[in-house]
């Protein structure tokens, strides 16, 4: 990705409302599908060890619904550790 401009934020609201901050990572396509990756925004003063976990990686997959993009959860295991697998490589390669 080419941080020329600085990096890219995006606030997405779940399906209970609450906003959630990430920070755009990359994108691919796979298999006629984009994904979409990104890592949360983390706030310096949070001290919130118990949510530790969900500061990793979130990829998220493209869905067009009446004309309008939506990104969405990835259920299936395998296709997310497959397109995990991908963005790691692609995301190597890129700092070679």
């Amino acid at each position: 990705m080419n941080d020329e401009f600085g990096p890219n934020f995006v606030t997405l609201t779940d399906d209970e409302g609450n906003d959630i901050e990430l920070e755009y990572v990359d994108a691919l396509e796979h298999n006629g599908t984009t994904y979409m990756a990104f890592f949360p925004v983390v706030e310096e003063d949070s001290e919130d060890e118990e949510n530790e976990e969900e500061y990793g990686l979130v990829i998220l997959k493209s869905q067009m619904e009446n004309g309008e993009e939506f990104l969405v959860t990835i259920d299936d295991e395998e296709e997310i550790d497959k397109v995990y697998d991908l963005f790691m490589e692609q995301i190597l390669s890129d700092e070679e």
